[in-house]
């Protein structure tokens, strides 16, 4: 199982701003377990990324998070920028190159440090970075049939986010829930947790169950709007159960297919629950996300970017996609490599 805590957002446009990365990774590494070396990892990692951020980006920002379920402690850095990217990205990646003057030893840093890293680049675009730090640089458990990437920020000037979701593996599925409780703050942030809180791993019967559970279990807060999946790998199926805005995508190269969420806030009003089926291929990708995010994307819009980490992805819609008025959550999935 992955739930989330929000991603801490950190602003780095300007010198000073490294410093708060590094504080806010050291801060994530103690909360999720890791020793002292490992916390001084992911802190020196961040400031690498957030340096690289101020010398070569504009718009450049740091999401850090803990990973709640990971079994021994784990923390992700995302590094995002809005340009210029990167011409060549894997001369970027060598010791000694830079073109700020600098020993030209970051990005090359990054991945001998990180346990998990990826990077996404494209000219005028921007650039995205992963890198996850996990206790006594442990290995991520290969069991896992299905990767999972998200990112979860808070609406500027909030405290917290009124969003909420996670994944629970299965043997043979994935189940993934996105919940957005009605407007921001505190109060939204009680929904969510409350939705997130049915979310009972030994519960048998459909996804429309579940959403009646949520409905249930809000009607003392101010409403959510929820959706269910779950992912069927070997036979190939998407179920999918969802009230009010949050959004589903099924992604195939050259083929988007939406799913289908009914009216209501769970809560207050929702007449009517109905799951939905579709058909998963190995090659699809799925996304999830409440309405603090646009739609009006296609994966299809960004050469390569159905290769990277689920992460990866979700920050790169983030970036692109934000309405910068709401919270927002992104949750990508695939199936592992």
């Amino acid at each position: 199982m992955e739930v989330s805590r929000t991603h801490r957002r950190i602003a780095v446009v300007e010198s000073s701003q490294p410093s708060a990365g590094r504080f806010a990774a050291r801060d994530a590494a103690e909360r999720a377990g890791l020793n002292e070396e490992d916390s001084y990892r992911a802190g020196l990692i961040a400031t690498e990324l957030a340096t690289n951020l101020v010398k070569h980006a504009t718009g450049g920002e740091l999401l850090v998070r803990e990973i709640v379920g990971s079994p021994r402690g784990e923390v992700e850095l995302l590094a995002i920028d809005r340009g210029p990217g990167m011409s060549n990205l894997s001369r970027s990646m060598t010791d000694g190159h830079s073109t700020a003057g600098s020993a030209g030893t970051g990005l090359g840093a990054v991945r001998r440090l990180a346990d998990d890293f990826d990077i996404y680049s494209e000219q005028t675009r921007g650039t995205v970075v992963l890198a996850r730090v996990r206790a006594a640089r442990n290995r991520q458990p290969r069991s896992r049939s299905f990767s999972v990437g998200a990112v979860s920020v808070a609406m500027n000037g909030e405290p917290v986010c009124g969003d909420g979701w996670q994944v629970l593996q299965r043997r043979e599925s994935a189940l993934v829930i996105v919940a957005d409780g009605l407007g921001h703050g505190l109060q939204a942030s009680e929904a969510s947790r409350a939705a997130i809180g049915t979310f009972d791993s030994a519960q048998a019967g459909d996804l429309t169950e579940r959403l009646r559970t949520m409905h249930d279990a809000l009607r003392h807060t101010r409403g959510a709007a929820a959706a269910v999946a779950e992912i069927f790998l070997h036979s190939r199926l998407v179920k999918f159960a969802g009230i009010g805005n949050i959004s589903g995508t099924i992604h195939r190269p050259g083929l988007t297919r939406h799913t289908v969420s009914l009216n209501g806030t769970l809560g207050h009003e929702a007449r009517t629950f109905r799951e939905y089926s579709y058909p998963w291929e190995s090659d699809a990708m799925f996304v999830m996300h409440s309405d603090g995010l646009g739609t009006h994307w296609s994966l299809d819009d960004y050469r390569g970017l159905q290769h990277r980490h689920p992460a990866i992805v979700a920050a790169v819609l983030y970036r692109d996609f934000s309405r910068q008025r709401d919270d927002v959550t992104v949750v990508v999935g695939r199936e592992a490599a």
